[in-house]
């Protein structure tokens, strides 16, 4: 008797699916949306200087060979285009994709050394693997890193520590990732002192950099504790019981062991600096984690050849990741190309309007919902945005604070999900969580923070922010 095929044997959808359907996407929209351009000043948009382009929509241009473009003139994007938006959106991404490579393969010395689990075994044996207390303290760390200093992809560090850490305690690796992600999410949405975002929003709305902090540190305590409780919810959720006893090892550690463990602490601590002193791009951040790649191998006490070919047992655990950063970066690409990227930028700010300050924050907030899915860099989004959207706030009634901090939390909110967001994408990498069992995760915790959002905004309005 042959047994029967169960309906669905694999009901896990690969990222890339999910990515080259959204580029499929965004090459159908160069067809359907009007093409469009927006003067500029360096990268910042010109209010009020928005034009439309002359655009033949002819199905025939998904077969045109030739990608030579007219000044003035726009066209709709072809098959050859789209595929080779691919290979451009690897090559402009290429800072980051070598960044998690580096990262990956100092991960793989790392584990090869036995550090990482000896230190967390004392860690754990210290507090009793008591999550509950665990969590909220790495996640008030890590956001205050987030909202204070801007720390983002600085945390790929730690991140698979964390992961390994969740699966000590029995818990996914998605609750390691969550640890993180959560919370610099939380901080970077409300961003207290951010100066990555602030920066740029506030002078082009005529503010100081920096003010209203008080209130924003207001949302950053009420996103955090949101975050926070949500986690717990998931850890207990997953069957995690406080009340079992978790046996680990008392054992002290070696010699070194602890060498390796304070040269990534010291690690993290000259990382941390280094990215706010010498504002350290892609290039020096790969180049730094190559140099502690070999520091942590020398104290490790491993041959040359055993290290490298760890170094290279980790880069392949990631590398897939790192193809999906490029073809996230593919999609802003296809409609750079067929110039509507500012066409749907303008639709955007239209539909804002001008029923009542309450309403014009509310659609300031979902239009950057909106559009930080097609431009996922803060400050791209903030330089193309915050020219347009400053104005609309006077027209409406709503204060330049509260106008950025619609800004703030619309980026901040679709970064927690999209993805077409480069370091969303190396965060799933580095603890090799799917794309797609991580949307099941957070879906809960977006639309929470969707809710909070509207209720900050309705305070600070209320208050005269």
């Amino acid at each position: 008797m042959t047994s029967q095929p169960t309906v669905r044997e694999n009901r896990h959808t690969s990222p890339v699916i999910v990515l080259l359907g959204i580029l499929l996407v965004a090459t159908a929209l160069t067809y359907l949306v009007e093409s469009g351009a927006y003067q500029r000043e360096g990268r910042l948009v010109v209010p009020d200087s928005y034009q439309t382009l002359e655009k033949d929509r002819s199905l025939s241009h998904l077969f045109d060979t030739s990608r030579e473009r007219t000044p003035g003139v726009a066209k709709p994007v072809s098959l050859i285009d789209t595929l080779m938006a691919i290979p451009e959106g690897l090559e402009r991404m290429a800072g980051l994709i070598f960044m998690v490579l580096m990262i990956g393969g100092m991960f793989g010395i790392l584990t090869h050394s036995g550090a990482v689990d000896a230190g967390l075994e004392r860690l754990l044996s210290g507090i009793r693997g008591n999550v509950y207390v665990l969590v909220p303290v790495l996640m008030l760390v890590f956001s205050a890193g987030s909202t204070f200093l801007g720390l983002a992809s600085e945390y790929l560090l730690v991140i698979p520590l964390m992961v390994a850490m969740a699966n000590r305690l029995g818990l996914s690796s998605v609750t390691g990732l969550a640890i993180v992600t959560v919370a610099v999410k939380a901080g970077y949405l409300s961003s207290v002192s951010n100066p990555i975002p602030l920066s740029i929003a506030q002078p082009l709305v005529g503010l100081q950099v920096f003010s209203g902090a008080g209130f924003r540190f207001l949302c950053y305590l009420v996103f955090l504790a949101a975050g926070v409780v949500f986690v717990l919810f998931m850890v207990r959720r997953e069957g995690h019981d406080h009340g079992v006893v978790r046996e680990f090892d008392h054992a002290p550690l070696s010699a070194r062991h602890r060498a390796i463990l304070l040269l990534i602490g010291a690690g993290v601590a000259i990382l941390v600096y280094g990215s706010n002193r010498w504002h350290w791009s892609h290039e020096e951040l790969s180049a730094y984690y190559i140099g502690l790649s070999v520091a942590i191998a020398a104290a490790s006490g491993i041959g040359p050849s055993e290290a490298a070919d760890a170094f290279v047992r980790g880069m392949k655990k990631i590398l897939m990741a790192t193809m999906l950063i490029g073809v996230a970066s593919a999609v802003a690409i296809t409609l750079e190309h067929g110039q509507v990227l500012d066409s749907i930028v303008h639709g955007l700010t239209g539909l804002i309007g001008e029923d009542g300050a309450w309403v014009a924050a509310v659609g300031m907030f979902f239009s950057q919902l909106l559009l930080d899915f097609l431009i996922p860099s803060t400050s791209g989004q903030a330089a193309v945005s915050m020219p347009i959207l400053g104005p609309l706030g006077q027209l409406t009634g709503v204060s330049p604070q509260t106008t950025v901090l619609a800004f703030l939390f619309g980026n901040g909110i679709t970064n927690l999900l999209t993805p077409t967001s480069g370091t969303l994408l190396a965060y799933l990498a580095a603890a090799q969580v799917g794309w797609v069992q991580w949307a099941r995760y957070a879906f809960w915790l977006w639309l929470i923070y969707i809710g909070i959002a509207i209720l900050m905004l309705t305070v600070a309005l209320g208050t005269g922010f």
